[in-house]
């Protein structure tokens, strides 16, 4: 999910039962129908449970909003072996987790507004990461275009001083000197290069044209698939505390007394559990959740960023390999980088009311495309490049900023003590962003183990995550652990590479069972095969197809998806979950709308039913 107990609005459908289908008769995924075989159940150690599994439990910790930010608690108190059970009302990263710039880094603008504690933190989790999740987060060179010597000078000394600014490009003296502070507060865990001043080369000289006269490069990182670090962390927690649980499509409609009221998304059925405390991880849904849970209420506000996913082959070349980090003539920050064998282009900063509502205009498509042709004068860009969008909500704090980029992305962690209705403290993650989770989560779990009256026994700050544990550190160890898995498996090298980069060491276990089970290739998406998208149905709680197309995979945000892809993953995940012929094609139609209508997929405008493959 996202650090929001809701989904976004760029995935609406997948959260509700299909157009014409009653939510009583959409059966939980992990339920087989009759006569179904035992291969499509969940695995006997799987964390995810159903609302009518968690009736009548009794809870030390519930968290409410499983992303980044409330898989990073449920993951440090299961550490501590506290029994937690994490909801969220949409799927498991489902909100602004699943809809990152997918950056981790330490924020190098924040420097100007003086946030250098913030800054400090973020450079160091980043280090953390590119550690303790190095399968998924990954160096990333980084170029900034630079016009002038001294432009911006005035304005970022006004901005420092707390003063308002208007905004001016910022010239080489102020970022030289941004940088050298930006490398010295990431000094701790550093495992990156130091930034340099040059010249514009000129291969950089024909792609960004000719007022560049200088180009400054430094190193930040970037997540391959955020989505399923989170099931990771859940994973991870599970493992260390096996009375914990998680749900997804489980929403909090209630919390009265000890007693939390749960409602199952996919049935409508309401259980009950009790807990000793309640943790609020909804994000920019805080405000919203506050009601169910008896909390106050005005303290985040959200705005919405979009991004674009480019088929640009021109670009991605020139690009080689690296992040172009620039400002647009508003002012306002952009990036672009290489991403797999697309291009990332982000974003936007727009307030939102409605979370539920945010969505990405055909405005903002336009405004980046603009900016693409202002930055890179020499390249084409046009709506038939894009083949992708998604739009994440940040979780801000409330402020009185003239502008969004001038709130804090700092976080804090509030309790509201018990009250006339509700009998347990309400621990409330504030603000927040994805490359701090790990410490917010550590705050928001100490606070946790305070009510508990417990003492925190380990740390997460080393501790690897997911298939990070055991990554080699360098290329003859990725060598030498692709060999064994090879020799193991009997895969091709390039398949056990692939699955390397999707799953870490956990490609060890995992390539033995695909090869046992055939190891088939999807007919319309050959890096991923039939074995691997069952093992997804099966063991990451997958209740809608657009949770498997949207975020297990990533074939939708690589802009692979087709009407034939897309028919081919509902027939397998049908067979792996039991749904009915029915069901199956609902399914088919809800995914097909929300990657046309939310993401602006190019799909014929229905899908013919039945399926077929």
């Amino acid at each position: 999910m996202s650090a929001a107990g809701t989904p976004t609005a760029g995935t609406p459908a997948a959260g509700t039962p299909a157009a014409g289908m009653p939510a009583a008769a959409m059966p939980a995924a992990g339920t087989p129908a009759a006569g179904m075989p035992a291969a499509g159940m969940p695995a006997a150690d799987t964390p995810y449970l159903r609302p009518a599994q968690l009736a009548g439990r009794h809870f030390s910790t519930v968290i409410v909003g499983a992303g980044v930010n409330g898989a990073g608690v449920f993951r440090d108190l299961c550490l501590q072996g506290v029994d937690c059970l994490i909801v969220d009302k949409g799927d498991i990263a489902a909100g602004a987790s699943s809809a990152p710039s997918r950056m981790i880094h330490g924020g190098l603008r924040y420097l100007e507004s003086g946030a250098f504690s913030l800054v400090a933190e973020a450079t160091r989790e980043r280090n953390l990461l590119l550690r303790n999740a190095a399968h998924l987060v990954r160096p990333l060179e980084t170029v900034v275009p630079l016009s002038s010597r001294f432009g911006g000078l005035v304005g970022s000394v006004l901005r420092f001083a707390g003063l308002r600014a208007s905004p001016g490009a910022r010239g080489l003296c102020v970022v030289g000197l941004g940088l050298r502070l930006y490398d010295r507060l990431g000094r701790r865990q550093r495992v990156m290069p130091e930034h340099r001043i040059a010249r514009v080369p000129e291969a950089d000289g024909a792609l960004f044209g000719t007022a560049v006269r200088w180009t400054a490069t430094y190193y930040d990182a970037w997540i391959r698939h955020p989505e399923w670090l989170v099931l990771e962390l859940i994973r991870d927690g599970h493992r260390d505390q096996p009375a914990s649980a998680a749900s997804n499509y489980c929403s909090v409609t209630a919390c009265q007394g000890r007693t939390v009221t749960l409602r199952d998304g996919l049935t409508g059925e309401s259980v009950q559990v009790t807990a000793d405390t309640v943790v609020n991880a909804t994000g920019a849904w805080l405000d919203r959740s506050a009601g169910a849970l008896q909390g106050q209420g005005s303290r985040v506000m959200g705005t919405k960023g979009s991004h674009l996913i480019l088929d640009h082959p021109a670009l991605r070349d020139a690009l080689r390999g690296r992040m172009a980090y620039f400002e647009a003539s508003d002012g306002r920050v952009c990036i672009v980088y290489p991403f797999l064998d697309r291009v990332l282009v982000g974003s936007t900063d727009i307030p939102v009311d409605d979370p539920d509502q945010a969505a990405t205009d055909p405005a903002e498509i336009d405004y980046l495309l603009d900016v693409l042709r202002e930055v890179f004068p020499r390249l084409d860009f046009g709506r038939g490049h894009v083949v992708y969008t998604y739009v994440g909500v940040r979780p801000l704090a409330h402020s009185d900023a003239d502008k969004p980029g001038q709130i804090s992305r700092d976080h804090a962690v509030v309790i509201d003590p018990p009250n006339a209705s509700r009998d347990v403290p309400l621990i409330c993650l504030v603000g927040g962003k994805w490359t701090t989770f790990r410490s917010l989560a550590q705050l928001a779990a100490d606070a946790v183990l305070a009510q508990l009256g417990r003492a925190r026994a380990h740390s997460t700050e080393q501790l690897a995550i997911g298939g990070g544990a055991g990554m080699p550190a360098d290329a003859p160890g990725l060598d030498r652990l692709l060999d064994a898995i090879q020799a193991a498996s009997g895969l091709g090298r390039a398949r056990v590479a692939e699955l390397v980069s999707r799953y870490g060491s956990g490609a060890q276990a995992l390539a033995r069972g695909f090869a046992h089970e055939g190891d088939a290739p999807l007919r319309h998406a050959p890096e991923y095969s039939a074995p691997e998208v069952r093992f997804l149905c099966r063991d990451t709680a997958v209740q809608h197809l657009a949770d498997l197309v949207i975020r297990r995979t990533l074939l939708a945000i690589r802009g692979r998806m087709t009407a034939a892809l897309a028919a081919e993953l509902a027939g397998i995940a049908a067979a792996e979950l039991g749904w009915s012929p029915a069901r199956r094609d609902a399914e088919l139609q809800a995914c097909i709308t929300t990657l046309r209508d939310r993401h602006f997929v190019l799909f014929p405008v229905s899908i013919s039913s039945p399926v077929t493959i």
